[in-house]
């Protein structure tokens, strides 16, 4: 990949830094987001919020549905990761290369790999967002912003 289409394309992160698109209306995944902002001192992650109602799938090349589907995270160089590789470069950044390491070994990274899958894929019954029974991960169109993100907008546009 050459440099002139990294940036053609916005498949590079713009940092600089490992960026994460994580699901702001998922309690657990924002709690784990939330305990990872704090150990990242020295600022290697972007954390990005798919949820968050100016979030513009557009601008990263991947469909809101994708991005819902599972974790992603992409590299400085544009190279994109999914799954529990974007939580080990994560606690790297973090500073949990060791726990990092130990995941990569072929019993743990098989556990793991499939704990993620079974969890991305039920998250909305686990953490208590199924609707009317359904209990499917959000579309674009079938999203209702959530309260901190209503507030968060009318707060924006209060100021405008």
């Amino acid at each position: 990949m050459n440099v002139l289409s990294v940036f053609l394309d916005g498949s590079m992160s713009k940092s600089g830094r490992f960026e994460v698109f994580f699901d702001g209306d998922c309690p657990l995944c924002k709690r784990e987001i939330d305990w990872l902002r704090k150990r990242d001192r020295d600022h290697q992650i972007q954390f990005t919020d798919i949820a968050d109602p100016h979030f513009d799938e557009n601008a990263c090349g991947k469909t809101y549905e994708d991005l819902m589907a599972e974790i992603h995270g992409r590299l400085p160089d544009g190279e994109w990761v999914k799954g529990v590789e974007v939580f080990r470069h994560l606690y790297n950044a973090a500073g949990f290369g060791f726990a990092v390491h130990m995941s990569r070994l072929p019993v743990v990274r098989f556990g793991l790999d499939i704990g993620y899958r079974v969890f991305a894929r039920y998250r909305t019954r686990l953490t208590g967002r199924c609707k009317d029974g359904a209990c499917r991960v959000p579309t674009r169109e079938s999203r209702q912003p959530t309260e901190s993100h209503s507030s968060d907008r009318l707060a924006k546009e209060s100021t405008s």
